[in-house]
């Protein structure tokens, strides 16, 4: 099981409590996990409000990727995951596709470098059997070449669908394996081409004004706490992410239990009473 150490359901009864974002240390020789996912929301109006075409708000978009990659790990942040292309989104006209598909292999191509001295590992999750042939061979060099980082886990997703992801995991289970909440992560992680070493997502942050998950992470955000701006991505600052953040530091995770005493304890639960001497 992947275990998230800001998750206290899968801590083992000798973990440590975790540190709050903003104040994390390395703890038992692994660093603790808040993985924060966001559904990056608004680049078409922010530039059809500017009078300019879609495609500069993708450019513009681009930058604030930048913005929020580099200020993510001084906030705390060990894994970053941003929603750049699902798969409902080749729907849309053919040539903001192409420019899309353009733009992320620009950017694969320019921030290389930076990334691996950064210390930033990317993953790309979703398929990879529908994008262009030159962009999954920049995918996979620049997974290799960043596989090493340690200060950020950035993880893009384009091509991703949870649900189609939910399905291909379940489809496993036809062929005979026991069913397991392990092997169905297992097999989710395999769907979408991702590392199993990301654990759950902590926050989820949603740009754009709009107040819907649009199928993202669907099963990693069970107990994600969610965060709604109306800034448009474009605009989208490191002073925002920070926001985001201290929101997120202030709310009380219960997982279906009670909530904390003054003193930070928590009320006994009918198990925890009946297993007492």
């Amino acid at each position: 099981m992947i275990r998230s150490t800001l998750d206290p359901r899968w801590r083992e009864p000798d973990q440590p409590e975790p540190a709050s974002p903003g104040n994390f240390e390395r703890m038992g020789g692994g660093r603790d996990r808040f993985h924060v996912a966001i559904i990056m929301d608004g680049n078409g109006r922010w530039a059809q409000e500017r009078g300019r075409p879609r495609a500069a708000g993708h450019v513009a978009g681009a930058a604030a990727v930048r913005r929020t990659v580099e200020s993510a790990p001084e906030l705390g942040i060990t894994t970053l995951t941003l929603y750049a292309f699902s798969s409902d989104n080749w729907r849309r006209p053919q040539d903001e596709v192409g420019h899309l598909m353009r733009l992320f292999q620009k950017h694969l191509d320019s921030e290389c470098v930076r990334l691996t001295d950064s210390g930033v590992r990317l993953s790309v999750i979703g398929r990879r059997d529908r994008i262009p042939g030159s962009l999954q061979r920049r995918i996979a060099h620049v997974e290799e070449r960043t596989s090493e980082g340690i200060s950020l886990h950035l993880r893009v997703a384009i091509d991703y669908s949870a649900r189609d992801a939910l399905l291909a995991a379940a489809g496993r289970f036809a062929e005979g394996v026991p069913a397991t909440r392990q092997a169905f992560e297992r097999y989710l992680s395999q769907a979408i081409h991702a590392p199993g070493d990301t654990g759950d997502v902590d926050l989820l942050i949603r740009t754009g004004g709009e107040r819907r998950l649009s199928d993202f992470l669907l099963w990693e955000s069970a107990y994600a706490e969610l965060f709604f701006t109306d800034v448009m991505w474009p605009d989208f600052s490191e002073a925002d992410l920070a926001s985001a953040v201290q929101d997120f530091t202030a709310r009380d995770r219960r997982y279906g239990g009670l909530p904390r005493g003054p003193n930070g304890a928590t009320e006994l639960s009918l198990f925890e009473q009946r297993a007492a001497p």
